[in-house]
């Protein structure tokens, strides 16, 4: 066996693997015979080793052998006329790179969880649902075609919102994922409109006109209106999935999930995926001004709101959210400058640093209450000194009530995307019932329109 046909081995054992953890924890599930904790914890430890160790030792192999970037056909899902949807991989240093590191944050992450997790009634729906997030970043990070990108796209966006409101017999939680849930779609119908427009233009979903022109693609150039269309699009989802403005809204409610969630999800892997998409998408960058400036704006102006809004959070995960948001926001302005190995280590770096503020929070809000029992006794000490109020311009006032009411963007989100989502969701389901002849449902006590 030669060195590509390795690390294509090992490519698709790695994707592989989520997706048979996937069924040993859902099947058993569906049937009402969920597996006991500890072969779920099993299952998960095990389909996250072999998973790392695959990526881990092909990008070894890649290197090494000096593998040629290309583009790995997996085979057709289906055909009809003159087109067809292929699942392909895109093989190269930076795929493989990417891939290795979500998976290893992945399995730091399950196995945080299966501690913070322990004896929680929905302790299997939590790795079904991890399960599913591993295999949505697996195939963002080796997609080849469109097809395999709009896939993970959607497996992120769904275990996304499904994990905010995880504890769904609270209210807030799954209010909380309607709205994250809400703004995923807008981004999702932006890359669902790329993925069509690329069919159109090029007649094929293959990602080498787009992502590597090295990888052995073979389709038509692509014109720069096209390139351009293709690109606003691109920054479209992007924005929507990284909270990029306007769309930042929805990320402080994504904090109702569980912590492990929140730290993979908003302060590691999801939030940095559409990073990872810009930087795939170089080349389209590169050939049209207004998608890079659309960009530099977009992520200029997400840090210097993420930073204000950072300053005045009350609750560490907020605050680290918002810290995050800043960072991918430098980060789209170095993809947008051409800065592409810098941004890449800083991407990984900041995923990897996050991570690690995210998991030890719990932690650091037990040692802050300790020492603020211990600076009790000091501060009553110097109680009878005379305080002085700082002097607080009106500009300042006004940036402070800017930042603490974060950019009153959270109003905007209900008012233009969740108000309507919800009547035209209620008027889908007064025609449903009209049609079946059932009788409207009684509303529940203390409902009101969000």
């Amino acid at each position: 066996m030669n060195a590509i046909a390795l690390a294509d081995t090992l490519v698709i054992l790695a994707v592989a693997t989520p997706g048979s953890a996937l069924a040993a924890l859902g099947v058993p599930t569906a049937l009402r015979r969920p597996l006991p904790e500890h072969a779920s914890w099993w299952v998960t430890r095990t389909s996250m080793w072999i998973c790392f160790l695959s990526l881990a030792s092909a990008l070894v192999v890649f290197v090494a052998a000096g593998v040629r970037a290309h583009a790995l056909a997996a085979g057709t899902w289906f055909s009809s006329g003159g087109g067809a949807f292929r699942f392909d991989f895109l093989v190269d240093a930076m795929s493989l790179g990417f891939g290795t590191l979500a998976a290893g944050m992945c399995g730091v992450v399950a196995a945080f969880s299966h501690r913070y997790l322990h004896r929680d009634p929905g302790f299997n729906r939590y790795f079904i649902l991890f399960s599913i997030f591993l295999l949505g970043m697996l195939f963002v990070a080796l997609a080849g075609s469109i097809e395999v990108l709009f896939a993970g796209w959607e497996l992120l966006g769904l275990s996304s919102a499904l994990l905010v409101g995880f504890y769904h017999e609270r209210r807030a939680p799954v209010t909380n994922a309607l709205r994250v849930f809400a703004v995923y779609r807008i981004s999702d119908a932006a890359m669902l409109a790329a993925a069509v427009l690329l069919h159109h233009v090029a007649g094929t979903g293959s990602l080498s006109l787009l992502f590597s022109p090295a990888a052995g693609g073979t389709g038509p150039a692509l014109s720069a209106t096209a390139l351009t269309l293709i690109g606003v699009l691109l920054i479209a989802a992007v924005a929507g999935k990284c909270a990029l403005l306007p769309f930042s809204g929805w990320l402080p409610r994504a904090m109702e999930g569980p912590t492990p969630s929140s730290a993979v999800y908003y302060g590691a892997l999801s939030i940095h995926a559409g990073c990872y998409l810009l930087l795939r998408a170089g080349p389209v960058l590169e050939q049209s001004m207004l998608v890079r400036a659309l960009a530099i704006a977009a992520g200029a102006s997400t840090a210097l709101y993420a930073t204000l809004c950072a300053r005045v959070q009350t609750d560490v995960k907020s605050a680290l959210a918002y810290a995050s948001l800043t960072q991918v926001g430098v980060i789209v302005v170095e993809i947008a400058l051409g800065l592409e190995t810098v941004a890449f280590i800083h991407l990984a770096g900041h995923a990897s640093f996050r991570l690690l503020q995210f998991l030890s929070a719990p932690n650091v809000l037990h040692d802050i209450h300790e020492l603020q029992n211990k600076m009790q006794s000091g501060a009553a000490n110097h109680a009878h000194a005379p305080r002085q109020r700082p002097t607080v311009r009106p500009w300042e006032r006004r940036l402070y009530l800017f930042a603490l009411e974060r950019g009153f963007l959270d109003a905007l989100l209900d008012r233009w995307v969740i108000g309507p989502l919800q009547r035209g969701a209620r008027a889908l389901d007064r025609l449903d019932r009209r049609l079946a002849a059932e009788p409207p449902p009684a509303p529940r006590e203390g409902e009101r329109a969000i």
